[in-house]
């Protein structure tokens, strides 16, 4: 690990697990520390789980939302992916000096509208303003606490070898529509933001079936990287099929004019399901009945062969390793 922080480490790649592991687990580390999107906490009889983000994504207004409407889907989805319906969330603002105040009210309208949608409370936060040039606009840190459903029992850690893995849309909106947004590469493109909240897409899948091993939020480092935690938590191999992975057409255009990897470019409302075959069809069903995740496809499955990697079969039945993403894939994006 390098000896100083890089903008590497907060790109969701190699450098942000090395981070974790090396720093963050060495201090941390305790029966309740997970690398899961959310820890899993017990009170008397009840299961909770718990998650915390922060949100500096630049810039902070995009097609498809905005920074505000990120925060609030971004700990909903984390408490989603074990199970837990959301219940309540704090927020904590850090406010760079001459923001506006109706950019602030747009971004406070955002949060409401999308915790409304949700049916979580915002319940406290924090506010604090920094002076011109100590932080780009506004950052935004929200935790949330959600009460797990009866019967279910997700992590990283379950994937099991014969599973099949279920995308729940096109991948790589998010990271595109902000790359797009900044104007750096004059590409004009019509790609909007997959942001949205996504308990009622898992909600609906766990009425069908509570046989579901992994359910993630592929956020930082997209799907390829969420597979990657996944192979390494559970001592598993990923087997993609290359011509079954779900991308937008402007966003594979995109990604052809500027050599990007879509599995590779975060998502905001996407998650990643790993359950056994004969629960797919239901899982697939439950999906296709939710507003966010009409687009849902099986990617690949889980084998017993080449642990810890991420293989991926092409249209001529070639099998060839999908890199694990290192280094700064594209920085600010959530």
């Amino acid at each position: 690990m390098t000896e100083t922080v890089t903008l590497a480490h907060g790109a969701g790649g190699k450098q942000t697990s090395e981070l974790i592991d090396k720093v963050f687990k060495e201090h941390f580390s305790n029966p309740e520390f997970t690398p899961d999107d959310a820890a899993v906490l017990t009170m008397g009889s009840n299961r909770l789980a718990m998650s915390t983000d922060g949100f500096i994504v630049s810039p902070w207004e995009f097609p498809g939302g905005n920074i505000g409407k990120l925060s609030i889907c971004g700990t909903v989805n984390d408490l989603s992916c074990m199970g837990a319906r959301p219940r309540y969330l704090t927020c904590g603002f850090v406010i760079e000096e001459g923001f506006p105040l109706s950019d602030l009210e747009k971004i406070a309208s955002a949060m409401e509208k999308t915790a409304n949608e949700v049916g979580v409370r915002i319940v406290a936060g924090d506010t604090k303003v920094v002076g011109k040039g100590q932080a780009d606009h506004v950052f935004i840190n929200t935790a949330g606490i959600g009460e797990i459903m009866e019967g279910v029992n997700t992590s990283g850690a379950f994937a099991k070898p014969g599973d099949n893995i279920i995308v729940s849309g096109d991948v790589g909106r998010h990271g595109c529509a902000i790359l797009l947004a900044r104007d750096d590469f004059a590409i004009d493109a019509d790609v909007k933001s997959d942001c949205a909240p996504l308990w009622q897409a898992v909600e609906n899948v766990l009425n069908a079936t509570k046989d579901v091993h992994v359910i993630r939020d592929a956020t930082r480092g997209g799907v390829g990287t969420v597979l990657y935690e996944i192979a390494a938590q559970s001592n598993v191999g990923v087997l993609l099929d290359q011509d079954s992975v779900p991308v937008h057409e402007s966003v594979r255009g995109v990604c052809g004019m500027l050599g990007l990897e879509p599995l590779y470019l975060a998502c905001e409302g996407r998650l990643v399901f790993i359950a056994p075959e004969s629960q797919t069809d239901k899982i697939l069903t439950a999906l296709a009945n939710s507003e966010y995740t009409k687009g849902a496809a099986v990617i690949g499955r889980i084998t017993d062969e080449e642990p810890g990697r991420v293989m991926m079969e092409t249209a001529i039945g070639a099998k060839t390793l999908l890199p694990q993403p290192a280094g700064e894939l594209l920085p600010r994006i959530c």
